[in-house]
């Protein structure tokens, strides 16, 4: 979260605790009224069941281009991954092999060179 959010917040529960506690327990008691009143409205409750649909299918539909994109992240690798080696590929690979060195392991460089570029 940033700062600013984070500071703002604070200052946010801050100032309604403190005008809450000045308000007292008959405030609170009306507020609480109000909320229910406002909650158990049939309109509310059909806004707040479209607002969960919508968040619904909004998911879906993230989670199958998600998955879609998987799905083909991972068949360009397997597809990479299972071609034949290039012709020069597989000439480095024969020379490494006659020489006696291991294979993809090379010489170190010179220390004039390690570092020229």
């Amino acid at each position: 979260m940033a700062k600013g959010f984070k500071t703002g917040l604070l200052i946010g529960l801050g100032t309604g605790y403190v005008l809450g506690a000045r308000a007292g327990r008959g405030r609170y008691e009306e507020i609480r009224a109000a909320w229910s009143r406002l909650s158990g409205s049939p309109a509310v409750q059909r806004a707040a069941e479209k607002t969960k649909e919508v968040a619904g299918d909004g998911a879906k539909k993230t989670l199958h281009a998600v998955q879609s994109g998987v799905g083909k992240a991972g068949t360009a690798v397997k597809d990479r991954l299972n071609k034949e080696p290039t012709a020069e590929l597989q000439e480095e690979l024969a020379s490494d092999r006659s020489s006696g060195k291991p294979v993809g392991e090379d010489e170190p460089p010179a220390p004039g060179e390690a570092f020229s570029g």
